[in-house]
């Protein structure tokens, strides 16, 4: 198997959004963006720190996480060859989603279940909590992050393969054998250069929206302009990430560079 280069994964990944750079955008704002924008608008306020309380916006939720999915997916197969339109991207996404979630939840359940009853046994003696339980957390939440970098491919190898949840996994597995650590400090690169530039457009947008609207929280016209603009520089982060998945697993199971196309946005 080949051995993985990040570099080259980069370049790739440029070379692909610059030739098809509005395929993207469009698969963008409608699976990514605007799924982002109805939650936001249907989700109830709720103190700072707190969860909003359960209601109807959680189906809502549900089903924005679903299509994001399939953007996901869409995304990824966009970023591969053969060259297809948007319509067959998302469509290829949406029949792929069933595997892909099925694969997700086989590993995330168990880490999420274990986790949530160790935390529990900590909430209820806060005062002199459980160095068992302490410990146990801290293993369960090694295990998490392992397993996360380890099964980074999946959506990729959902998306290439038409293989069901169990191979997916394995698939994933074996991809990213002996590059744990680049994996990691990609992910880990990655996600701080995110985080930062989304607080910082997040700061400014909220600075410049207040001192043109007045009332700029919640179910305002100033709170919709800010959650735009954060959907939006989510998404094209989600994007690029989403690119740079394709094109590791492109280089994993050996194949070429991306090749020039004729970008379309038929179905």
């Amino acid at each position: 198997m080949p051995k993985l280069s990040l570099s080259r994964a980069w370049e790739e990944s440029l070379a692909v959004l610059a030739r098809d750079g509005r395929l993207f955008l469009a698969v963008a704002l409608a699976l990514l963006v605007l799924p982002g924008l109805i939650l936001d608008v249907s989700m109830p306020g709720a103190e700072p720190g707190q969860f909003p309380p359960a209601g109807p916006w959680i189906a809502v939720g549900i089903v924005a996480l679903l299509v994001s999915l399939v953007g996901q997916l869409a995304v990824i197969r966009l970023a591969m060859e053969p060259h297809v339109s948007v319509g067959e991207a998302i469509v290829h996404g949406a029949r792929r989603l069933a595997a892909y979630v099925a694969a997700m939840l086989c590993w995330l359940i168990p880490i999420a279940v274990i986790g949530s009853v160790l935390y529990s046994l900590l909430a209820t003696n806060e005062t002199h909590p459980s160095v068992a339980a302490s410990l146990a957390l801290m293993v369960v939440s090694a295990v998490g992050l392992f397993l996360a970098v380890r099964l980074m491919l999946s959506s990729a190898v959902a998306s290439a393969e038409h293989v069901g949840p169990i191979a997916i996994l394995r698939r994933s597995w074996d991809l990213s054998a002996g590059n744990w650590w680049r994996l990691f400090v990609f992910l880990l690169l990655f996600g701080i250069g995110a985080l930062c530039l989304i607080y910082a457009v997040d700061s400014v947008a909220g600075l410049l929206v207040r001192l043109v609207v007045e009332d700029a929280g919640p179910r305002s016209l100033g709170g919709l302009i800010i959650s735009i603009i954060s959907q939006v520089i989510s998404a094209l982060l989600s994007v690029v990430f989403f690119v740079l998945l394709a094109r590791i697993y492109v280089q994993r199971v050996g194949g070429g560079p991306a090749q020039p196309s004729v970008p379309s946005s038929g179905t």
